[in-house]
């Protein structure tokens, strides 16, 4: 029997991996810095996530304009959740060979080929004459900002002389938001003489309107002495200490002229639609995850606006948690926000999903754009009368259970799809592990003692991702952990709003400390919610509604 359960292990984890190797390739390239002068070498970075030979791929379109001053590689290996991911990189340190708008043209690999990345390259800079060994200087990409619009500020050390411990000032500022961004060091000629570069950037928000001064910000360090013998640690000579000017900056407010709910100042906002599997397939029952992900270059994540999905008779919505996040590029920050929801027909018929439609304002050219999802119109088939039991419709996305079962056998349609290849294998592998686990269970002795009573452990978790929410103060998953709970407490169908969650206990209180919430997701301003008084409410309005669940019925007994 073990030799049985060793061999259901085996076929799993080959199963999974033969799964996780039909992962389709991609080679992408990123460069460090987006502006250059002339004279300054900055790296690109290939990267392929498969088992391409990045050493082959054909490197002359850069010599145009740039000359290659060094390559190396790298490669990593990892495994996630049974998943196998292979990502290999190459590094090359460039130089542009003209000042100008450049860029560094598309690089092709085995068919596939890496996108086009635009880049300045300004003048040679200009360097004090005389005897300067070490630069310090500030610069700011514009003097001119909207409110809770991004402004990127530059710390630069240039050295021609070994330092050591070197200490910069803390930017510290009133009415402004402050996100450190990676530092880059980077090797400057000037006049034929080489320098050392450091560059600390930042991220700076500016929280009200008027005037913000950027302070003087401080570098010290100390020039670095030669070892005088093989017992000297060496050490620090003189102190160098330097200065930068103070900065002031022009805040300005909102303008006018912009009257939607949600302050949106980006130099850029994309969106983008994405759905588990086609709508065009979908019969009454089925499930598929509808996901909307914005984009916002120059904002924050939390800066990006929630997606509702309004309710349509005939289709049903479970919203899922969003995921909030940011990450930086060459231009400093870019916010990523994405909320997702499972879409469950309940007939058949045609509908008409309306537009998604997110306004934003253009800080470089001052206008107001839009950011939009096209309506699109789905046709929902019957469900399939073959099938000897009914459709199920799945728990909202935070509580549901992830029992694995047996997959179904693909259409002829879709053999040849690496993603339901991927799903089917996964699926035999969770079914072979259940087969396991219930073995093993099988065999253990069953005790003498009464089993528990069962709880809702759904309800439990719902509950424990509301608290958690509130407590972080993080409004926008609060509301998606206070619907999933609700639903999950009274056993009624997911609601679509605080408003109809709310509904379900018929508490004013309640109500109004949900409407706060739901206005915070809305607000022009930056105040934070504060979720203390609704965590407390709900632990209150949940104790009651299970003590009137407990109460004897008022109804006659039929039975002692």
């Amino acid at each position: 029997m073990k030799s049985i359960g060793n061999t259901l292990v085996g076929l799993a984890l080959l199963i999974i991996a033969l799964g996780a190797t039909t992962a389709v390739s991609a080679v992408t390239a990123k460069l460090n810095r987006s502006n250059v002068a002339l004279g300054d070498t900055l790296q690109l970075t290939i990267t392929s996530d498969a088992d391409e030979e990045l050493n082959e791929i054909d490197l002359q379109p850069l010599l145009s304009d740039f000359e290659i001053l060094q390559r190396s590689s790298t490669s990593n290996t990892s495994i996630v959740n049974g998943r196998i991911s292979h990502t290999n990189q190459l590094i090359i340190a460039l130089t542009p060979r003209r000042q100008g708008d450049l860029a560094i043209p598309s690089l092709g690999l085995d068919g596939q080929s890496t996108a086009r990345l635009p880049l300045t390259v300004g003048a040679t800079p200009e360097v004090p004459a005389g005897e300067e060994t070490v630069l310090f200087e500030a610069e700011v990409d514009q003097d001119t900002v909207y409110v809770q619009a991004q402004l990127i500020f530059t710390l630069r050390i240039q050295q021609a002389i070994n330092l050591d411990g070197h200490s910069i000032s803390e930017l510290a500022l009133a009415n402004a938001f402050v996100k450190p961004l990676e530092q880059t060091t980077f090797e400057r000629t000037v006049n034929g003489r080489p320098w050392r570069v450091h560059e600390l950037r930042y991220a700076i928000f500016p929280e009200k309107s008027g005037t913000l001064e950027i302070p003087a910000q401080v570098f010290s360090a100390g020039v670095a002495q030669g070892r005088r013998s093989l017992f000297d640690r060496g050490g620090s000579g003189k102190r160098v200490r330097l200065t930068t000017e103070a900065i002031p900056i022009t805040v300005l407010p909102r303008p006018e002229s912009y009257d939607a709910p949600t302050w949106l100042p980006s130099r850029q906002i994309t969106i983008q639609e994405q759905w588990s599997t086609p709508p065009e397939q979908l019969r009454v029952g089925d499930s598929a995850t509808r996901s909307i992900q914005i984009l916002g270059e120059g904002l924050q994540g939390a800066q990006l606006p929630p997606i509702l999905f309004p309710a349509i008779d005939g289709l049903k919505y479970y919203p899922d948690q969003p995921e909030i996040s940011e990450r930086e590029i060459a231009t400093g920050l870019l916010g990523v926000r994405k909320d997702s929801a499972a879409l469950v027909p309940t007939k058949a018929g045609t509908f008409l999903i309306p537009e998604i439609r997110i306004p934003w304002w253009d800080t470089e050219t001052r206008q107001m754009r839009y950011a939009v999802v096209p309506q699109r119109e789905i046709t929902v088939a019957a469900a399939d009368t073959g099938s000897s039991a009914a459709p199920a419709i799945p728990l909202p996305p935070q509580i549901q259970t992830t029992t694995p079962t047996p997959s179904l056998a693909p259409s002829p349609a879709k053999k040849d799809s690496i993603k339901w290849k991927i799903i089917s294998a996964v699926s035999t592998a969770g079914w072979l592990t259940t087969l396991l686990v219930f073995w093993r269970r099988h065999r253990r002795p069953v005790p003498n003692a009464p089993l528990p009573i069962a709880e809702d452990v759904s309800e439990k978790q719902a509950f424990r991702e509301l608290l958690s929410a509130c407590s972080k103060g993080n409004s926008a998953a609060a509301r998606a952990a206070f619907i999933a709970w609700s639903a999950a407490l009274t056993g009624e169908a997911a609601a679509y709003s605080l408003d109809e969650a709310a509904s379900l206990f018929g508490d004013d209180r309640l109500k109004r400390e949900l409407e706060i919430l739901d206005g915070s997701l809305y607000s022009t301003t930056n105040n934070a919610w504060v979720g203390t008084s609704l965590a407390e409410h709900a632990q209150t309005v949940r104790a009651h509604y299970r003590k009137s669940k407990r109460q004897p019925s008022d109804k006659l007994k039929l039975y002692p």
